[in-house]
């Protein structure tokens, strides 16, 4: 979808790419309320709301009964993330620390796109590590709260305290419903959409952030253990001969009521966060991110490609996620380690962490996203995007290399080992 974009947007059916994402409108209105924008405010807006929801169920699980659940294992992927966040934005700035215009932009380099990394991860296979897998989703992970809180913070013009005021009243609703016991979806849904994501969106605060907290409000709790599931189903298949034919013959009114009371137990043996991630996470990956992709990629290249790639704006943005990501992860890994705080994972060594580094330099969605909130002008977006493009390129290529020569070494070791 970034291809079609890019191609797109400098083709002879350029128009039609701007008429239809930035001038047709969508929207309603009820009882005198009115909500009405483009279609590219809507992706950014609501479908990334989506998007954002997704990411604090993982953040959530994670701090939970993940890698982020103790301290022990948390402190060396959240130290490599905020390493990988302060030094790519000290970067940009000593690019751009003389031009105010330039400037606001020390936020783009400071995110990773974990669907990136983790896909290009993937296509190594069985030779990389699982450790190596779990730092880097922790990693990212804490990359994109540190990266929510940074658009949070700082890329919020004016905020309506009012409307913010109405927000956390809507919060508090679902958290009320959370410790009352309401699991159905419905409720923070409606709720969720119609109180917060409502509210946020005349804050003045972008609208991504109700995704994250509504995340934070989902009950993440089973209604029963697993080990009661475990029993009672077995005393219902026991009951039952639902199992006990082999042929294929309609099944009883009795055998119908048995598999409704396992399709019951298994719902009351799975979260609602978990029934939600499960759900949602295919729908922002292959729809989602897509759209948001295809558009926002559509940069219309009316320059010579050395004037964007080479503008102040780009070449922070590419020394920011190339170098600074690198230097910020490897350099504050391994002073966790000489300090003793902390060790590797299992079976990982720096060199391993070192194409991590890289790969962690791919801040594709959150980086696109983050340059339409630094930049006003359309100019400078447009540099901001190329720059992240480049980025992202160089970083993968360096990161894949790492790791492919990483693990390689690592396979021979063991044959000759045997």
């Amino acid at each position: 979808m970034t291809i079609v974009a890019v191609v797109w947007a400098n083709s002879p059916f350029e128009y039609l790419y701007h008429h239809i994402w930035h001038e047709i409108e969508m929207g309603f209105s009820f009882a005198g309320f009115e909500l009405k924008g483009e279609l590219h405010y809507w992706v950014n807006d609501f479908l990334m709301v989506i998007f954002f929801f997704v990411i604090g169920l993982e953040i959530k699980r994670e701090i939970i009964a993940g890698e982020l659940s103790n301290v022990k294992s948390a402190i060396l992927p959240v130290g490599a993330a905020v390493g990988g966040m302060l030094i790519p934005a000290l970067v940009y700035v000593l690019f751009n620390y003389d031009n105010p215009d330039f400037s606001h932009g020390w936020g783009i380099p400071m995110a990773t796109d974990i669907a990136f990394a983790l896909g290009l991860m993937s296509l190594l296979g069985d030779r990389v590590n699982p450790n190596l897998k779990i730092f880097l989703t922790a990693l990212a992970i804490a990359d994109d709260l540190g990266a929510i809180l940074v658009i949070a913070l700082f890329y919020t013009e004016s905020i309506d305290m009012m409307e913010i005021f109405y927000a956390f009243i809507f919060l508090g609703v679902l958290i009320a419903g959370n410790m009352l016991g309401v699991r159905r979806a419905t409720f923070y849904a409606v709720v969720g959409l119609v109180g917060v994501w409502l509210s946020f969106i005349y804050s003045g605060v972008h609208a991504t952030i109700a995704g994250v907290l509504i995340a934070f409000t989902i009950p993440s709790k089973t209604k029963i253990s697993g080990k009661q599931y475990i029993d009672k189903l077995r005393t219902m298949l026991i009951k039952s001969s639902i199992f006990s034919k082999d042929d294929k013959s309609i099944l009883s009114a009795d055998e119908v009521h048995t598999l409704s009371k396992v399709s019951s137990l298994t719902k009351d043996a799975e979260s609602p966060s978990h029934k939600l991630e499960h759900v949602l996470h295919p729908v922002a990956t292959f729809f989602i991110l897509p759209v948001f992709a295809l558009a926002n990629a559509g940069v219309h290249i009316d320059d010579r490609l050395d004037n964007l790639l080479f503008h102040p704006i780009s070449l922070g943005i590419i020394a920011g996620l190339v170098i600074g990501k690198f230097l910020g992860v490897s350099l504050f890994t391994r002073l966790m380690i000489s300090l003793k705080i902390t060790e590797l994972p299992e079976g990982v060594d720096m060199k391993q962490i070192y194409g991590v580094a890289f790969l962690a330099g791919i801040g594709f969605t959150m980086s696109i996203f983050i340059s339409d909130l630094a930049f006003v002008s359309n100019e400078y977006i447009q540099i901001a995007k190329v720059g992240v493009f480049a980025a992202s390129i160089i970083a993968a290529t360096i990161g894949m290399l790492f790791l492919h020569f990483g693990t390689k070494e690592k396979i021979q070791a063991k044959n000759n080992e045997k």
